[in-house]
């Protein structure tokens, strides 16, 4: 679909999104003088062969979202700090004997999900070591590239603490509970799951068993001071700091704390949101330099990538232009295309996109 963005309105709808289709009607109807786009830089090949002399526009709500992207991703590989600075704050409730916290790691415990994580982890290692890509890992294994990219870049206790975590979610809020309760002397695994379903606990009593039995045998993982989880942070990060509430803002300042990068990702992102808002492109060079200096890893990535784009970026960062009027027409020819859905060819489908008031 082609939008005229001066006007909001789509005025004409192509068969197909290959390239080949694009230059076609680009050599059809010249006369282009602006041509917005999202991130994607598939079709500037055939806007520079169609010799339109059009400037591409990179789409700003696209920049921003791939930013908070790279955001997230520095918060996660940094929730270490958070956990450790968490952990040196908080008090705990009741004293637990240190015979539950072993100097040395408590051995693992036999179970499917834990030997499946294991397992899965020493076979991506191992693939990784003999240069395989992480696309011909996925296929070999049968795994998502992301799953894949996720064990490769995940030290292997973190993987499966959080495997186990998924199988007992309902049950983690009531961990510390459990915890002091049991080494009180309370170790009936029947009476601890009455306690805790009066408190809220919405799980079944196996669940509370089989917590229970890592009590029992060592293997279980102390409860973890409560953290922000990644996504929090990183909205507090990209928002106006105006629009923060005020517990937002102490939370965020201690988070920035506990990790440099936290503080540093911030910096960074205030001054790239500036950009955005204040319609400063010119600026992006000098923004790219400091990032590529002293930046976290996931944010200089972004940096890079961008250098590869930058006339476009910098229209964007410049020029009123932007694509985001497309995204409510693509909503509304999802609707047109599930009332027609098996009734309508293109011809028909095209004529009411370009009809619709």
């Amino acid at each position: 679909m082609l939008v005229d963005v001066e006007q909001g309105r789509p005025f004409d709808v192509l068969p197909d999104r290959s390239s080949e289709t694009f230059l076609a009607w680009l050599e059809a109807h010249p006369g282009a003088e602006v041509i917005c786009r999202d991130r994607a830089t598939s079709y500037t090949r055939e806007i520079k062969q169609a010799g339109t002399g059009a400037i591409e526009v990179a789409d700003r709500w696209h920049l921003l979202q791939n930013l908070s992207v790279v955001v997230e991703k520095t918060c996660h590989q940094h929730r270490s700090c958070l956990r450790k600075h968490a952990q040196e704050r908080a008090q705990p409730d009741a004293p637990v004997p240190d015979t539950w916290v072993p100097d040395q790691p408590a051995a693992l415990p036999k179970t499917a999900i834990v030997e499946r994580t294991l397992h899965r982890h020493a076979d991506i290692l191992e693939l990784v070591d003999k240069g395989w890509t992480i696309s011909a890992i996925a296929r070999r294994l049968g795994m998502d590239r992301k799953t894949v990219r996720h064990f490769r870049d995940t030290d292997v206790a973190v993987l499966i603490e959080s495997a186990r975590h998924r199988r007992t979610g309902l049950l983690t809020p009531f961990h510390p509970y459990l915890q002091a309760r049991f080494f009180n002397g309370y170790t009936d695994a029947s009476r601890l799951f009455r306690e805790v379903r009066e408190r809220g606990f919405g799980g079944a009593v196996q669940t509370v068993r089989r917590y229970v039995a890592t009590l029992r045998d060592g293997t279980a993982i102390p409860p973890t001071a409560p953290t922000p989880s990644s996504r929090a942070i990183t909205s507090w990060i990209m928002r106006r700091p105006e629009s923060l509430s005020e517990d937002d803002e102490v939370r965020l300042s201690d988070v920035c704390l506990a990790c440099p990068d936290f503080a540093r990702a911030r910096e960074i992102a205030q001054r790239f949101t500036a950009l955005v808002r204040e319609r400063t492109g010119h600026l992006l060079p000098d923004w790219i330099s400091e990032v590529e200096r002293d930046a976290p890893q996931p944010i200089r990535g972004f940096a890079r990538f961008m250098k590869f784009d930058i006339d476009a970026v910098t229209a964007g960062l410049t020029l009123q232009y932007s694509s985001d009027v497309v995204e409510g027409h693509v909503s509304c020819i999802k609707t047109i295309k599930r009332q027609m859905y098996g009734r309508a060819s293109f011809h028909v489908l095209r004529a009411r996109i370009l009809i619709q008031p």
